[in-house]
């Protein structure tokens, strides 16, 4: 039987004293919003930014400077800054470079970021540690969950099991988005996630130019789909 994250975390939720302190690791200001909104009720959060996976300094720096701008206008967390550690995600990716996207270089992103959080963690003071990765429709939450409770155990630290996508998680994501105006990338982050959205569009594009004048508009197909983040 499939593992259901999201019971898991809320009767876990349930008996931790309000204000327990939980190191929260971000991808993007995006699929923070509605896990912050839910874990705030609960916890004192501080969002750990470590993404090494972000192919081009200006990119990783624009997403930041979101996370940072939306904690400051909802004040739902704590920021712990990172420097941008490139090279931590080629040598995590050495050898998968021609892997397709969610496949096994993926796996080895999830864990590189999971363990570096649960280090922090253990070595800040936190006693739960958790991600936003399991909010996105394109992650693998079985994944997530079970290399974030590897990390835990190998530091000593309590992984906040989730799936954040469920009960409507992702799509609160999207309405909070657009409140706060949030940046939405439309890529994961490394160089190979781009390049595979980037032949999409390229593929998608000749698709449209190749039945104008049919009556149908493959570009609609497409519409409301999100970013993959």
């Amino acid at each position: 039987m499939k593992e259901n994250y999201d019971k898991a975390m809320r009767e876990i939720i349930e008996g931790i004293p309000k204000g327990t302190r939980l190191l929260l690791h971000s991808c993007c200001a995006p699929c923070s919003s509605a896990c912050l909104e839910t874990l705030r009720e609960t916890f004192s959060v501080t969002v750990f930014y470590y993404n090494p996976n972000i192919d081009e300094d200006a990119e990783y720096e624009k997403r930041k400077a979101e996370q940072i701008r939306f904690l400051r206008e909802t004040g739902w967390a704590d920021f712990y800054d990172c420097d941008h550690d490139a090279a931590a995600f080629a040598r995590a990716a050495k050898g998968l470079e021609g892997e397709p996207e969610r496949g096994r270089r993926c796996y080895r992103c999830y864990g590189l970021r999971l363990e570096e959080t649960a280090r922090v963690a253990k070595a800040s003071g936190f006693p739960w540690f958790c991600s936003t990765l399991s909010l996105s429709p394109y992650k693998n939450a079985d994944w997530v969950n079970e290399l974030g409770a590897a990390a835990g155990e190998k530091y000593g630290v309590r992984f906040l099991p989730s799936d954040f996508k469920k009960r409507g998680g992702y799509y609160r994501s999207l309405e909070l988005s657009a409140r706060y105006g949030l940046y939405r990338q439309n890529f994961c982050g490394c160089k190979y996630s781009r390049e595979e959205t980037e032949r999409k569009r390229a593929g998608r594009a000749g698709d449209t130019a190749g039945t104008k004048g049919m009556g149908t508009d493959k570009t609609s197909e497409t519409r409301g789909q999100g970013s993959d983040e």
